[in-house]
């Protein structure tokens, strides 16, 4: 079988670079392009140092690209600026497969996106085709589709954690806190005074305090998981730490005890080589899964009667980030879907 060609656009964004690692011990890929109009013809050890080993492409600009010779294209461009560059891709190759990581396509309605990114959707046509690609759920649409856009980290844990208990009508959808914290990478690797060591180093912080973009991802699945409009409680934290991501929800019940909770999200993910339900006391923890492409998720009685938490941990980079886009690659080629992601977490 000849290596399908895939580009990296953004690669020297950390999204960009962790999927140019994964896919460079990818069997059936060869990286043909990357591309970071900032650092464009440098070579990506520059940029990285950490890809000495590897022997890669340099980087180049995206407009240099022959779009035309690829497969394939992973988009690690931040939001607002994938948009235009991804439809000049498509109208240069229609075949080609699209995992955007960006959250340009990831709102299905236009109004929702004007409203939480500022501005009207530049590619309205290709955000009605897209995909959303949280492959636990959509793992049939996300097979057939030219543009799947990949789930942002947090809703990644969060939906993972509570679509199966709210389609199964086992929690209020209406009552649902959601406390999440992520490492540092999760807000991108430019420079902000935020994540400076010595403001990041030694604190812990809450951030885009009821409005935060991740937040209208779940409205979105959730309310389809409920068959009703839902909005969420979400409050994000920057937690210091490179990569990692823990998400706490607190959920009450619908007549249902822990027991049916874990009894049915292990139902809902028997098989799934990624998801995994801890048993009973097993804490999830970030390290648990620091590295690979697993999310781990935990449940347990809270002590007010008719209320329970429900825990989930990924790396925001990998599962949160670039490993399901790869996952969903693999779907869309017809590969098995842990091809180049079976890695084990790093620990300590």
């Amino acid at each position: 079988m000849s290596a399908r060609k895939i580009a990296v656009l953004g690669a020297s964004g950390y999204t960009g670079a962790d999927a140019v690692r994964l896919l460079a011990r990818h069997p059936h890929v060869q990286i043909a392009a990357l591309t970071a109009n900032t650092h464009a013809g440098k070579a990506v050890s520059d940029v990285f140092p950490h890809f000495f080993p590897l022997d890669l492409a340099m980087l180049t600009a995206w407009e240099e690209v022959d779009w035309a010779a690829l497969d394939a294209v992973f988009c690690g461009l931040p939001h607002g600026t994938t948009q235009e560059i991804i439809a000049a891709v498509l109208k240069a190759n229609p075949l080609i497969r699209v995992l955007d990581m960006s959250a340009d396509f990831r709102l299905r309605d236009q109004a929702a996106y004007a409203q939480w990114y500022g501005h009207e959707h530049r590619a309205a046509e290709l955000q009605e085709e897209a995909v959303y690609g949280l492959t636990e759920l959509y793992r049939q649409q996300i097979t057939a589709a030219r543009l799947v856009a990949c789930p942002g980290c947090y809703p990644t844990a969060v939906l993972l954690a509570l679509v199966p208990l709210v389609k199964a009508g086992l929690v209020d959808a209406h009552d649902l806190v959601i406390d999440a914290k992520s490492g540092v990478t999760g807000a991108g690797r430019g420079l902000k005074q935020k994540t400076l060591f010595s403001e990041a180093g030694e604190g812990l912080s809450p951030y885009s305090i009821a409005r935060h973009r991740h937040t209208a991802e779940i409205d979105q699945e959730i309310s389809v998981a409920a068959g009703k409009a839902v909005t969420v409680n979400f409050t994000p934290h920057l937690i210091p730490m490179a990569r990692g991501e823990l998400c706490t929800c607190y959920v009450r019940l619908d007549g249902a005890g822990v027991d049916d909770l874990r009894a049915a999200l292990e139902e809902a993910y028997r098989g799934e080589p990624f998801v995994h339900v801890a048993q009973k006391a097993v804490v999830p923890q970030t390290q648990n899964v620091r590295g690979s492409n697993y999310v781990q998720i935990g449940v347990f009685d809270d002590r007010i009667k008719g209320r329970a938490i429900v825990i989930a941990t990924l790396d925001n980079l990998v599962k949160g980030s670039a490993g399901q886009a790869i996952q969903n690659m693999n779907l869309m080629f017809g590969w098995p879907e842990t091809t180049g992601l079976e890695q084990i977490a790093l620990f300590p």
